[in-house]
């Protein structure tokens, strides 16, 4: 009964890993643990399925770690290669005696028990698991062999659900993008976005940027955030973002009646879920730049002058879309310099569960105030590589530059 919790137990273990070599690795530790194995592997075939390409090894100490560095991984010869070539399961009091062995690579453990089965995936051999000497100094017996082949078939389900997960999310992440766009001419200013999806996969997300060229040097930018991580909010970004664009190009309304009139069309003929939300719109004022902006419930802009000071844009927030189409807009402005960078931002940037806001957007300043002077794009990068948040949302970021003088 013991060995049947521990089976339960190491497939529960097992299937909660969402990502192939955290899997791996996780079935050869848990075989080693229902049989007390010293030592244990999973050799994965290749294309071919004659040899193998990845060897997934525990157990082995740092003096034998090192005494093998300079050593190739196996590649399926000798009584490994026997069992890819005879799947079935394998017990070996002897190693040495059994006439495949081919021996150990200089510095290798010597060793001289061995059980050896392989695992299915979907009908194919995908790779087989090796365990060697029990810590009690006994052979491997039939009981060991029953539960590491029903090991082995759990393995196989997780490791095709996790190869599932896996092109899940990447379809994921691939229609997320597709949904965004590529940031057209927007001379004479420099513009650089990037989008990360969250660490967790398969999640869809709401975030979205967007750029507008108008006429006479004026561009609107967006950032904003559908709440929600599924293909809901994704549909909701998109029809936020095109009602936007549409709205944008009558360029008599304020950023504020802009977001007020998208919040009652939004209202009117969807359900999209609640969105934040900043438009803002930069224009050329005397011998500088000016900015109009208007916030719904969003994180505020980043501004970095040119000699590298940085401080947020702190305004009335407002309220979020979807929430109460009737309340005002506040607009705010402020003048830019020439060679100014203005940061838009989605929370998934800055959010962290042990820490406040407060210290994330102190950290966030600090990041941007060092990376300032890195060409546009790389300094967007920068900060999605170095974010202070956990990675638990989406992110998007959208970095514009004013001319220089």
């Amino acid at each position: 009964m013991d060995r049947l919790q521990g089976l339960l137990d190491a497939v529960v273990a097992i299937s909660r890993e969402v990502e192939l070599p955290a899997v791996l690795h996780r079935i050869v530790t848990t075989a080693m643990d229902l049989v007390g194995a010293r030592y244990g592997a999973l050799g994965v075939l290749d294309e071919s399925g004659d040899r193998l390409e990845q060897f997934i090894a525990d157990g082995l100490s740092e003096q034998e770690r090192a005494e093998l560095s300079g050593t190739d991984l196996p590649l399926g010869r000798g009584v490994l290669g026997h069992l890819i070539r005879h799947p079935q399961p394998l017990r070996l009091d002897n190693i040495p005696g059994h006439p495949s062995s081919a021996g150990f690579p200089p510095g290798h453990p010597h060793l001289r028990t061995l059980l050896g089965v392989a695992i299915n995936v979907r009908g194919k051999i995908y790779g087989d698991l090796y365990l060697s000497e029990r810590n009690d100094g006994q052979p491997f017996d039939v009981h060991d062999e029953n539960v590491v082949v029903a090991l082995a078939s759990a393995a196989g389900i997780a490791i095709e659900n996790v190869r599932l997960f896996e092109r899940i999310r990447v379809a994921a992440e691939q229609f997320q993008r597709r949904l965004l766009p590529t940031l057209p001419d927007l001379r004479p200013y420099t513009a650089a976005a990037i989008y990360r999806p969250a660490a967790k996969p398969s999640q869809l997300g709401g975030d979205w940027y967007d750029a507008i060229p108008l006429p006479d040097n004026v561009v609107a930018v967006v950032i904003g955030d559908v709440v929600g991580h599924d293909l809901q909010a994704a549909a909701a970004m998109a029809s936020t973002r095109n009602m936007l664009r549409a709205l944008l190009f009558d360029r008599g309304n304020p950023p504020g009646a802009v977001l007020a009139q998208l919040d009652r069309t939004l209202q009117a003929i969807t359900n999209n879920p609640v969105t934040t939300t900043t438009l803002a719109r930069i224009e050329p004022d005397g011998p500088g730049w000016r900015l109009h902006w208007s916030t719904a419930g969003h994180v505020p802009p980043l501004l970095i002058a040119p000699e590298g000071h940085a401080e947020y844009l702190f305004a009335e927030p407002g309220l979020p879309l979807g929430v109460d189409p009737e309340q005002p807009r506040p607009d705010h402005s402020r003048s830019l310099p020439p060679g100014a960078t203005v940061v838009f931002f989605t929370d998934g940037l800055i959010e962290h569960p042990r820490h406040s806001i407060d210290e994330s957007l102190a950290e966030l300043i600090d990041l941007a105030t060092v990376s300032a002077a890195l060409p546009l794009q790389e300094f967007v990068e920068a900060l999605a590589d170095h974010h202070p948040s956990d990675g638990h949302d989406d992110m998007a970021i959208l970095a514009l530059r004013t001319p220089p003088a």
